[in-house]
């Protein structure tokens, strides 16, 4: 094997780069392969310390499948040990192209499969009982909480990932053709319809929530914080939390509610393509694991009410 003069940083901060601007994978997906190569960085220097900076240019098959096999022992998630493995893989394809590492020793690199572990979905029941105490709860007037009116409907109505609603500008979001414009992942780019509770929602928020928290320094970011900032992922995910708990309904995260869109609508008879559309999917068969969600909810239904089951 040859490697260029580079270090592990140099190497990890030109693959970032190349992530980032050329496969335009979202921040956390960068962050968790960096952490990951930097991890192996770790272990293939495990028996010298000082030789951590140059043992990505040296490592072999061999080396990567013992890495994995420890991880394996340790008990790690089928989940973790996948991404992981495709993180290298990523790597070493992207330093062999570019002829800093050759050849490339995971090329022949295989991996568990993520765990297929069916997604958190709520009933139409749950669904209906936390928008109501969303509402509900907004008619103090808090600005907060007609923010998280607004919120959750839209996450509820579009299947927005948490991230891409915080991203939202008023400009998105058209309450006259009821549209909003989302940007994904790898900054694509797809316009998703929500119906008139989300409407009334969002114009709640506008008339009567948004102008009370904005401050000269706002930008035209749609949600806003305390302090007339963009509001942020860990706090829409504190008002999912928090409302679940005033609803009664098991304790879920904000992601919940896209799998939750996405099951209630291809059970209301949408088809494959116009959901993967809405959530913005790259590839069908991440859309097609929600057949499998509405299979087994009337599987449950079926042994529960048939007499026969």
């Amino acid at each position: 094997m040859t490697t260029t003069a580079v270090t592990a940083s140099e190497l990890l901060g030109a693959f970032d780069g190349y992530l980032r601007h050329q496969r335009g994978l979202s921040g956390n997906t960068v962050r968790a392969y960096l952490g990951d190569l930097t991890h192996l960085a770790h272990h293939l220097g495990a028996a010298e310390p000082s030789r951590v900076d140059a043992a990505l240019g040296c490592a072999g098959l061999s080396d990567l499948r013992a890495w994995l096999a420890v991880m394996d022992r340790e008990g790690l998630s089928r989940t973790t040990l996948a991404r992981r493995g495709a993180a290298a893989r990523a790597f070493f394809a992207w330093a062999a192209d570019t002829e800093r590492i050759v050849p490339n020793p995971a090329i022949r690199l295989a991996s568990a499969r993520p765990a297929s572990v069916l997604p958190t979905v709520l009933s139409a029941v749950e669904v209906v009982t936390l928008l109501d105490v969303a509402r509900t709860r907004s008619d103090d007037g808090d600005p907060i909480h007609l923010r998280d009116w607004a919120a959750l409907e839209l996450l509820y109505a579009t299947g927005m990932r948490v991230g891409e609603l915080a991203g939202v500008d008023r400009r998105d979001c058209d309450l006259a053709e009821r549209l909003v414009r989302v940007v994904g992942k790898g900054d694509k780019e797809r316009v998703v319809p929500f119906g008139v509770p989300a409407a009334s929602a969002v114009q709640a928020w506008l008339d009567r929530g948004r102008g009370r928290l904005a401050v000269p320094e706002t930008d035209d970011a749609l949600l806003l914080g305390r302090r007339g900032q963009r509001v942020n992922q860990r706090q829409l995910r504190e008002s999912v939390h928090n409302l679940c708990r005033l609803a009664g309904v098991d304790e879920v995260a904000p992601h919940a509610l896209r799998h939750t869109a996405a099951t209630h609508l291809l059970t209301g008879g949408s088809d494959l393509r116009s959901v993967q559309e809405v959530l913005g999917h790259a590839s069908l068969s991440t859309t097609q694991r929600y057949t499998h969600v509405s299979a087994e909810r009337l599987r449950a239904a079926y042994q529960l009410a048939h007499p026969r089951a």
